[in-house]
């Protein structure tokens, strides 16, 4: 729709980790646009006792745009980015611009430089569809 291949788009998914009783933390996973977030492999990273997708008011609060338009940036210091590998395979990485209607591309080893993401595998494996190609894994 975007004149770009989905394994380009950044898809950018904030969750709650708890790790223990008391220790709360927050990750901002960014996937390729044709896979989803492999929330057992962010639990098992993290060595977390239990993983869900934030609230929405906390993901806003924390992203600093509405769901939909949230940035493969992290700004606030309470926000791990964590970037699975498969998306950096692209040379351009496309994301929303914090709004619904716009979108921005990137190369990747800029914004490898801007963001400095930890880069871990947390995209859980696609299989191929006929209609859009893969990054692969």
């Amino acid at each position: 729709m975007r004149g770009n291949a989905l394994a380009q788009a950044a898809k950018c998914i904030v969750m709650m980790v708890k790790i223990g009783k008391k220790t709360t933390k927050y990750v901002l996973g960014v996937v390729p646009g044709n896979a989803r977030v492999d929330l057992t492999a962010v639990k098992a990273l993290l060595n977390a006792t239990y993983i869900s997708f934030a609230s929405p008011d906390i993901a806003e609060r924390l992203a600093g745009s509405v769901a939909g338009t949230v940035l493969p940036f992290a700004f606030s210091p309470e926000l791990e980015l964590i970037v699975d590998p498969s998306l950096l395979e692209n040379d351009e990485l496309y994301f929303n611009a914090a709004r619904l209607d716009r979108s921005v591309v990137l190369n990747t080893r800029d914004y490898l430089a801007l963001a400095k993401p930890r880069i871990e595998r947390i995209a859980e494996p696609r299989r191929s569809s006929g209609t859009t190609s893969g990054s692969g894994s």
